[in-house]
């Protein structure tokens, strides 16, 4: 190693002024070259490429948390103006975006007292309050009537892309997720689709109709259909859990992702999956050694809208 190698390129200040655009401050922050700053503007830079590649197929994998929030606009818009074309996430995702079409969600902090949230009918997650009435009531009055729609139309086993396509077709409200995702057909798949209160709702109408189906299989074939013809892959993993396994774990068959983002708070040093660098999927086959490729340290609630802002136009 040289020292006339390493040192290429200087350290600049962040020069904030009023009126500064997003994409000035990105090109501050990779100035800076400091910490996770730099990190977002790469990571940016990535995103942008990887939608920007007409043959590349864009995976969008992220946890339900941030569907609580405001964040929901965001991941709505990549879906709303066709930025992803693969959908992959939770079960709470599905619960949160209707809840949130046919009620509403508060400010909280994390620092409120649970036990008197819980006396008066507030669920807590993290620093915002979801109303009893807002949550598993409100999709019970709501998810039934339209399984019993579906199954009255003769439907009596759907993939949870199918389903979701038919609850989006069914939500009025623009600023869903499902909304969008069934107007543009771009496919919502959940593995985990028991693992929440539309899963409990499912299984509820299975109580009384023990022929209904959720087709899993059908699922992985439709994700086999997108996988193993595309020309490129690239996808923007939130946080981790299964939706962040099932995007990686397709990918490795067709040898790995050509772009990929990962945002994450999780630590590596335990083992998580979570806390999984790219790099170590590189080992796995499941993102190539010579990917577009990097991990952003911090939270997805601040980071997500500065790498989506300038695919904004």
């Amino acid at each position: 190693m040289r020292k006339a190698d390493v040192l290429r390129r200087k350290v600049e200040d962040v020069e904030l002024r009023h009126g500064m655009s997003v994409d000035e401050l990105l090109a501050a922050f990779d100035g800076a070259g400091g910490f996770t700053a730099k990190k977002v503007a790469e990571g940016a830079r990535i995103v942008g490429q990887m939608v920007r590649d007409r043959q590349c197929t864009v995976f969008l994998s992220f946890p339900a948390a941030l569907v609580a929030t405001g964040i929901r606009g965001v991941i709505r818009t990549l879906v709303e103006r066709k930025l992803v074309d693969v959908v992959v996430t939770t079960c709470g995702t599905v619960d949160h975006d209707l809840a949130r079409a046919w009620g509403a969600y508060y400010h909280g902090a994390f620092e409120m007292d649970d036990a008197e949230l819980l006396k008066i009918g507030v669920h807590r997650l993290g620093n915002v309050l979801v109303p009893r009435e807002s949550y598993g009531p409100l999709l019970e009055k709501h998810v039934q009537p339209i399984l019993r729609e579906l199954w009255d139309e003769g439907k009596r086993s759907l993939s949870t892309r199918d389903l979701l396509w038919e609850f989006g077709r069914r939500v009025k409200d623009r600023a869903s997720i499902l909304h969008w995702a069934a107007r543009n057909e771009i496919p919502i798949f959940v593995p985990a689709i028991f693992d929440g209160a539309f899963g409990s709702q499912l299984w509820q109408f299975w109580q009384d109709h023990r022929q209904f189906r959720v087709d899993e299989m059908a699922d992985e074939q439709a994700l086999a259909d997108i996988v193993f013809p595309a020309k490129r892959t690239g996808a923007l993993v939130i946080g981790g859990g299964v939706s962040k396994h099932h995007t990686i774990w397709w990918n490795q068959f067709r040898d790995g992702l050509d772009y990929a983002v990962y945002v994450t708070t999780a630590v590596e040093h335990d083992g998580s999956l979570s806390g999984a660098r790219v790099r170590e999927a590189v080992s796995w086959g499941k993102v190539r050694p010579k990917a577009k490729q990097l991990t952003i340290e911090g939270d997805a609630s601040v980071i997500l809208p500065l790498l989506i802002a300038p695919l904004i136009r």
